[in-house]
């Protein structure tokens, strides 16, 4: 019945492109896109049809990783990251650390996240934050991962925390919100730079100005489904499917071909998480 329901998809907004092309979207949220474990399925076979051939999930709540993980585990395109957001800090569970340490052993889960610091909600205080976000770090440096880091409003505290404990693996500056100079200063440590759909909006002038200073190996991209919807779909639900449009406007900026984009986003994003690119 799955299979059957999977394989007679149809929809008027795939995204069409060049079969030799492939992407790799390295962070949504498919917990949050949909609850249905058929419908989850569904979302990553539409990520398929528009050649977005690898992915990673991110938990929305470490409470519900277990359940996406399984509800995804037929899915071998599939990669998992696993960690406590700082939206979690008041309420991670007792028991969180010991989850994460048994949940890396999992098959393909790649990565620790998203963690990091988020001082625009203000969940908790301050300092709980930074001393979740630092356990984490030295965690994900203990299990030998890489880190995908949430930064929201919080840019001095995380540079100047990655500066000492980012783990050897590096890290991913998520749904990067920063501007150009932060990213010079950011270069100098083992950190990527991931693009979602508001890269697209014309009003994101720092985002603009910061592809202006990163060289290609360190840039990757994302959905941040179901938020950050490029700007041909505002209004919508953002989707894996959508990630093509953020790599061809990405494309123009760079004055590069679609192709050129492609493999070089796909050979950066499988580096990062450690992945054969094969």
């Amino acid at each position: 019945m799955l299979y059957s329901v999977i394989s007679s998809l149809e929809s008027s907004d795939f995204i069409s492109l060049d079969k030799a092309m492939q992407y790799f979207e390295t962070h949504a949220h498919v917990g949050l896109i949909c609850d249905d474990p058929i419908e989850q399925l569904i979302v990553i076979q539409e990520a398929r049809q528009a050649s977005v051939t690898r992915l990673v999930s991110i938990c929305n709540s470490l409470h519900d990783f277990v359940k996406i993980y399984d509800n995804l585990k037929s899915a071998s395109n599939v990669f998992h990251a696993v960690g406590v957001s700082p939206s979690e800090v008041q309420n991670p569970g007792k028991d969180w650390a010991q989850i994460i340490e048994q949940s890396v052993q999992l098959p393909r889960v790649v990565a620790i996240g998203e963690i990091g610091l988020d001082y625009y909600r203000k969940f908790g205080d301050k300092k709980s934050q930074i001393e979740l976000f630092i356990t984490q770090l030295d965690m994900a440096a203990k299990l030998n991962l890489p880190v995908i880091i949430h930064n929201r409003d919080a840019g001095k505290d995380v540079l100047d925390i990655l500066r000492d404990r980012l783990p050897p693996k590096g890290g991913v500056l998520h749904c990067y919100s920063e501007d150009a100079e932060y990213a010079k200063r950011a270069l100098d440590l083992n950190l990527y730079f991931s693009f979602a759909g508001n890269l697209t909006y014309r009003n994101a002038r720092n985002l603009h100005d910061t592809i202006g200073v990163l060289p290609l190996d360190r840039i990757l991209i994302e959905s941040e489904s179901p938020f950050m919807v490029p700007a041909d779909f505002r209004g919508k639900r953002n989707m894996p499917k959508y990630l093509p449009l953020t790599a061809r406007f990405l494309a123009d900026m760079l004055e590069i071909g679609d192709e050129e984009l492609s493999a070089a986003l796909w050979e950066n994003s499988n580096r990062f998480f450690g992945l054969p690119t094969e």
